[in-house]
């Protein structure tokens, strides 16, 4: 049987640094190369020829492969530390968890054919059963957890010490319970491996339960950050509100005194004071200029919010160009059209930031119909376009409220987002930003 242990011994080191591989490969978002996989293959065969000459215990053997694993984790595929401890233990447990739980089926069963041929066919079996269980843990935990998420990998160490609570207690029930298995086992031995086999497979529930709750924690906060994000948004915009109806006060009050003011001019330029009638005018301008905007849209609170946007991207070096005139028979509220830009120029603004050359955004905006259409377009940088973020989820909710739609179009370095809004239509839907 030398030759047969030999054969199965390479077989299963083979096939798991296949699937070693290319389940990190997947848990983190990143694509495997067959040189990684012969590598450590290679590692693996050094590493069981170094443990048979020195006489390793099997716990440090496999200990040793998951420090292999998290170095090729960590330098090869370009891992941060605890995604790669992460994944190296849930990859290297898994496997020892599924031959554990094939184990104890095999120490109820096989003693009773020590001796017969068919023992071989029998263990075979056995080898890919397990295979077969640990390839369905793997896609099981690839559902629930995904270590390539920003959004999970903050809260990572909250895995870290379960799963090596789980990693270390399965070592032990190997190496403890099936180094040495007596060729008739009695009853006492059979019931003990009917228990270690209901708590290995109580163990693999326990950490799908803890995978599953996981990735409920990081939804959760992620919901929370989200939501703490909305409701700044939301005061920003009652901010661009209020600051727009003062601008309105402002101005009635400016309209009602101007003819008094004239009157005093008059009076200056009648009795030749034509030096104090220019200073008068002067304050008159400055007045006059305070009430005004750079950008006239025909809404003040867009008005505004532009003011701020567009003179941050000025300060930063953006060419910026508007071609946008809201007409007042448009029946869109002002919080949902400080939704609409603000996210719109932050998202701009940012990318452009990123762009060495040339760096512009233009706005455009024309009735087509019952609809109205903005347009922003916006130099970025090359490459995929990032995830999408709460403002754009945040605008999207925008558009359905009126009815319309959302979107976005890359190419190369320009970036173009196309809102369509229906202004026949009352809202369909309350506005997503909580009011205080």
């Amino acid at each position: 049987m030398d030759y047969f242990s030999h054969f199965l011994d390479l077989f299963c080191l083979g096939a798991q640094s296949v699937m070693h591989i290319l389940f990190i490969s997947r848990l983190t978002g990143k694509r495997p190369k067959p040189r990684y996989v012969s590598g450590y293959l290679f590692l693996l065969l050094l590493l069981q020829w170094t443990s048979l000459q020195t006489g390793l215990t099997g716990i440090l053997t496999i200990s040793l492969q998951v420090l292999v694993l998290y170095g090729l984790n960590r330098f090869l595929l370009g891992n941060c530390p605890s995604v790669s401890g992460v994944a190296a233990v849930l990859a290297v447990y898994i496997s020892q968890l599924s031959f554990g739980i094939i184990n104890s089926v095999e120490a109820m069963l096989f003693p009773g054919f020590v001796g017969k041929p068919v023992l071989y066919l029998l263990v075979l079996l056995a080898v890919l059963t397990s295979f077969i269980l640990c390839i369905f843990c793997y896609a099981t935990v690839l559902k629930l957890l995904s270590l390539k998420d920003n959004s999970q990998l903050p809260y990572m160490g909250l895995l870290l010490f379960p799963g090596l609570f789980f990693f270390i207690a399965e070592l032990y029930i190997l190496h403890t319970s099936y180094s040495v298995l007596p060729a008739s086992p009695t009853l006492t031995e059979t019931w003990k491996h009917v228990a270690l086999l209901f708590l290995q497979a109580l163990g693999l529930a326990t950490l799908l339960c803890t995978l599953y709750a996981y990735r409920h924690i990081c939804r959760s906060f992620q919901a929370q950050a989200a939501l703490a994000s909305l409701t700044q948004a939301a005061r920003a915009q009652k901010v661009y509100i209020a600051e727009a109806q003062m601008r309105y006060e402002q101005t009635k009050v400016f309209r009602h005194d101007i003819k008094n003011h004239l009157s005093v001019l008059d009076g200056l330029l009648s009795s030749g004071k034509s030096e104090e009638g220019r200073k008068y005018l002067k304050k008159l301008e400055a007045a006059s200029a305070s009430l005004s905007f750079p950008y006239q849209t025909g809404n003040p609170v867009v008005d505004i919010l532009l003011s701020e946007k567009l003179g941050l991207a000025k300060a930063s070096g953006i060419r910026t160009e508007l071609s946008l005139i809201l007409p007042k028979s448009l029946e869109i509220d002002d919080f949902d059209l400080c939704i609409i830009f603000a996210n719109a120029l932050d998202n701009a603004i940012h990318a452009c930031q990123s762009v060495k050359k040339n760096p512009f955004i233009r706005i455009t905006g024309q009735r087509q119909g019952d609809f109205y259409m903005l347009e922003f377009e916006n130099t970025c940088p090359d490459g995929p376009l990032p995830p999408a973020g709460t403002g754009l989820f945040s605008m999207k909710a925008v558009t359905e409220k009126y009815h319309g739609a959302m979107l976005t179009e890359k190419k190369d370095q320009h970036f173009s987002l196309n809102v369509l809004l229906n202004t026949s239509l009352h809202p369909a839907i309350p506005s997503p930003y909580p009011e205080k």
